[in-house]
């Protein structure tokens, strides 16, 4: 809660940007603010500048301190973390996103598998739980078992037509256990868009497909390189406690799991295989699935435990007779991990989720309160979404994009924030999705306007796109801008900002020790927020909706949710 003098504070500066507004334009046909973008960038200017690191850092100590046990969802420091954001979006002026308030609550089933220490093969390799493999019950109940189940080395079990592969070449695999590689194809620039991850890629896509063509399980290699992260990111998230939303009817796998490369190699050479081999085999169209001379038994219990926990939102009504019923949709998820078991007492095992992503809700609140402060509404509504359960594969923003507040073919974009630059001011902004939309005008308008270059995905092999809350949107047809800071440094050598990336990566993500820190710098932030903010608001000012370029894989998407809006 805001002290007395602080409050003062705000209103004095609230009421000096309404000043500075009114000088730019407070003429009765601009009642909703300007349209034209230079206009427009000038008159949310004055707005932006009330973003400060101070404010931002408050709100990272909060939801990142231990208080909240690593926002786990469901758990109490989720309930709490809601209650508090719910709270702030109120204190801002801003209208319950939902008629029974700001909280868009859902159902998620809570999956605790327990893992036996080994899993044994029919060659006599087995391998330790945890340190190399990890595998969940997946069939949404209480046990699973694979029962003398084949192995078949599936490729990148990918089913692509407009890319002319299949690696599965119209084989039966029901009951079997499919083995397949992580990522998708790389190495040509004209096959798969070369090094830039598709959804393809993704392990959500793999199991997916696996359990639609009937399979019983699944295995994941997991590499370094393939992955963007290290074996312990996969350990760490994968244990525990597993959150999906309610069975709907889809196939589902017995069991998920994920092996290490090394004990795939070991795996594969006790059936006589080679691993490099077969990989190397996988990488052309013409591959056929092998299967490997192995069977396994695997029985695994879990503890499943129905929980609840919420989307939070709020919005900025639109004024414009034309454009109110469409909105800009700025988001951010307020979860985490939770909270692991201590092998000893003094082991840290909460999640404290700091960078990811308390900053990003902190950009978040902090556009909300500065756009609650323009002293006329935007022609169209801005909602601020918080949501939940993204690090258990997007389900919070899946959730909202089944159950928009705003119709799918109303929504203009989503605007998404994860994961703040927390190494200084950058000379450059990454939008990730550059390419794929109108919205890379926009982008690089508010670019030029502020100085800074404009650089897509810097990680194209890591699938950000398909690994944060733009993408549920983009499902449904929603272009978005997933606004990732800059990696060029001012006052740091050449690559110093990649290299805080990867170290990042490498030693803190999805680890107790993403947390707040002395050595946090919040100028880039800043800078980061306010891009943000002049983005959104450009969006919601301008006459039409943002479009998917000709052939983008989304494009029908968007035509569906315009034709429903049209047959009406």
């Amino acid at each position: 809660m805001k002290s007395k003098s602080c409050h003062t504070l705000h209103k004095h500066r609230t009421a000096l940007v309404i000043l500075i507004l009114c000088t730019v334009g407070c003429a009765e046909s601009q009642r909703c603010g300007p349209a034209a973008p230079d206009e427009a960038l000038d008159y949310a200017d004055a707005v932006a500048a009330l973003i400060e690191g101070g404010a931002l850092r408050a709100t990272v100590a909060e939801l990142a301190s231990d208080a909240y046990e690593g926002r786990g969802p469901g758990a109490e420091g989720d309930r709490q973390a809601r209650d508090w954001i719910a709270a702030r979006l109120a204190s801002f002026g801003l209208a319950p996103g939902l008629d029974e308030g700001y909280q868009q609550t859902f159902r998620l089933i809570s999956v605790a598998t327990a893992l036996p220490p080994e899993w044994s093969f029919s060659s006599g390799a087995s391998f330790a739980a945890r340190s190399e493999f990890v595998a969940n019950v997946a069939n949404q109940t209480a046990s699973a078992r694979l029962r003398d189940a084949e192995l078949v080395f599936v490729g990148y079990g990918i089913q692509a037509p407009e890319h002319a592969w299949d690696d599965y070449k119209g084989l039966d695999v029901a009951g079997k256990v499919l083995v397949m590689l992580n990522n998708d194809p790389d190495w040509d620039p004209a096959l798969f868009e070369g090094e830039r991850r598709l959804y393809y890629g993704r392990w959500t896509y793999k199991y997916e497909t696996a359990a639609r063509l009937g399979a019983a399980g699944a295995i994941i290699i997991h590499t370094e390189p393939s992955a963007g992260y290290p074996w312990q990111v996969v350990e760490t998230s994968w244990t525990g406690p597993q959150f999906e939303l309610p069975e709907s009817g889809k196939p589902r796998l017995e069991v998920a799991a994920w092996l290490t490369e090394s004990a795939a190699a070991t795996l594969f050479a006790s059936a006589g295989h080679d691993l490099a081999a077969l990989t190397g085999a996988a990488r052309s169209r013409n591959f056929a699935p092998i299967p490997l001379e192995l069977t396994t038994e695997l029985a695994l219990s879990a503890e499943l435990n129905s929980v609840e926990t919420a989307n939070v939102i709020g919005v900025l009504p639109g004024c414009d007779a034309r454009l109110k019923h469409e909105a800009v949709v700025v988001t951010a998820h307020h979860d985490h991990l939770g909270k692991g078991a201590a092998a000893s007492p003094e082991e840290d095992v909460i999640y404290n989720g700091a960078l990811d992503n308390a900053s990003g809700v902190a950009q978040v609140l902090a556009l909300a309160e500065a756009l609650a402060a323009l002293p006329e509404p935007p022609r169209r509504a801005i909602v601020f979404a918080l949501v939940g359960a993204e690090e258990q594969g997007l389900l919070g923003s899946r959730h909202y994009a089944q159950h928009p507040t705003f119709e799918a073919g109303r929504i203009a974009a989503n605007v998404n924030l994860d994961g703040a630059n927390i190494w200084g001011e950058a000379k450059d902004m990454v939008f990730v999705g550059l390419g794929k939309s109108s919205l890379d005008q926009v982008a690089q308008t508010v670019a030029t306007h502020v100085g800074r270059t404009l650089r897509g995905d810097q990680f194209p092999d890591r699938g950000y796109y398909y690994r944060s809350d733009q993408f549920s949107f983009a499902k449904i047809g929603v272009p978005g801008i997933y606004l990732d800071g800059g990696i060029e440094i001012i006052g740091k050598p050449p690559g110093w900002g990649k290299q805080r990336i990867d170290d990042y990566t490498l030693n803190h993500y999805h680890q107790p020790s993403d947390e707040l820190t002395e050595e946090w710098v919040f100028d880039g932030m800043v800078a980061d927020s306010r891009f943000a903010l002049l983005t959104t608001y450009l969006i919601a000012q301008a006459d039409e909706l943002p479009s998917w370029h000709p052939g983008d894989e989304f494009e029908s998407a968007r035509a569906n949710a315009l034709a429903r809006l049209e047959g009406r």
